[in-house]
């Protein structure tokens, strides 16, 4: 005769409780928990999206303080946390999974809910962590505004008057600037010290416009740098880790820019013609002659391709009008990225940066252009 008992018998002697009463009863809070946290950040997401004012206030009042005790945390690694985790998801899921599957091996259900469970924290922590941190910068008040710039459509002429002040800025700066042999040019100070330079045109340009946050963090520069070039993509912010991180594989006069870019993003800068524009802002007020060129020079890209479908005669002449070592820059960075240009990488990227910025309001990918509008009329009242 068998005597031995299960240790769920024992449990239910010494408890009074059915096996499984436990597991149900703390499936019931879980989800309970869940749905709260669900409903408030739905809630915060809803009205902001309808109530610039609110999604103002939220963004610069609310939003700011996330951002930066994200970022301060994240700055203790000396490396790309969001990077590292990019590259070990796949490690992760697969630890998950088992570890959830040991836990559950005798009941295939109680496994199902726990795995059900796991996608449902992954997608509300993403989801709340967005929500809270960075989502209501999409639907603040537009940069314009917020500047008092008056924003109108712009003329050829006024197109070409800005690509030309650009061009006299570059020009006044070529002596300031060392290029290598292949043309392109030389930063002069480290990335650390770039990060630097960029904090301090920050804190200048924030006594004048209240709305740019101060987030004290370095911008990570990327382990996979060179394969991220495939993806066209020159830098980006976790708003999951608060990070700014860059590709470090593009040439100098666009890492300065991006991270400056970046930064923008991490003070609750979210549209990519605003960040565009706020880093153009950020390099030419620099005290360092490298950090206005890399402005300028980006910012000419953006405004002389505008010009070139507006008018190709125009833009012949500010072409014509531009320095021989500014040409070699140019010249020395379709060379490097011809070997990038075109591959599944960009196009799937592309894609998928595209989708996630119309989901946020904006118009896509063309919003990185729309920094024309800005440039032009931020010039034309000045």
């Amino acid at each position: 005769m068998n005597t031995e008992k299960s240790e769920s018998t024992y449990e239910y002697e010494e408890t009074g409780e059915k096996p499984g009463k436990k597991s149900k009863k703390g499936n019931i809070v879980f989800f309970i928990v869940v749905g709260v946290i669900f409903l408030i950040t739905l809630a915060v997401n809803i009205i902001y999206t309808n109530s610039v004012a609110f999604a103002d206030f939220f963004n610069e009042r609310i939003s700011s303080g996330v951002r930066a005790a994200f970022a301060t945390v994240t700055a203790c690694f000396p490396f790309s946390l969001a990077e590292f985790l990019a590259l070990t998801s796949i490690l992760w899921v697969i630890l998950l999974i088992r570890h959830i599957h040991i836990i559950h091996k005798d009941d295939p259900k109680s496994e199902f809910i726990g795995i059900f469970k796991a996608l449902i924290v992954v997608l509300l922590t993403g989801y709340t962590v967005f929500v809270w941190m960075f989502g209501a910068g999409y639907k603040t008040s537009t940069l314009d505004r917020k500047m008092n710039i008056e924003k109108k459509p712009v003329s050829e002429e006024e197109l070409y008057e800005t690509v030309m002040l650009m061009v006299d800025r570059l020009n006044a700066l070529n002596s300031s600037v060392t290029y290598m042999p292949d043309g392109s040019s030389v930063r002069p100070f480290s990335h650390d010290e770039c990060v630097r330079l960029c904090h301090a045109s920050y804190g200048k340009l924030m006594k004048e416009y209240d709305f740019i946050g101060k987030v004290a963090a370095p911008v990570k520069q990327l382990v996979v740098s060179d394969i991220m070039t495939y993806t066209h993509i020159s830098g980006f912010y976790s708003f999951l880790t608060g990070e700014a991180n860059l590709n470090t594989n593009y040439p100098y006069y666009i890492n300065v820019y991006t991270t400056a870019h970046e930064m923008a993003h991490q003070r609750g800068i979210a549209r990519e013609d605003e960040a565009n524009f706020i880093a153009y802002l950020v390099c030419i007020h620099s005290d360092d002659p490298y950090m206005q060129y890399s402005g300028y020079l980006n910012m000419y890209e953006y405004l002389s391709s505008a010009l070139y479908e507006a008018s190709p005669a125009l833009y012949g002449k500010v072409y014509s009008a531009l320095s021989d070592d500014a040409k070699g820059e140019l010249r020395a960075y379709a060379e490097f990225f011809e070997k990038y240009r075109t591959n599944p990488a960009s196009d799937i990227s592309d894609t998928v940066n595209d989708a996630y910025l119309k989901s946020q309001g904006t118009p896509g990918e063309i919003s990185y252009g729309m920094v024309v509008d800005l440039a032009v009329a931020y010039h034309k009242e000045r």
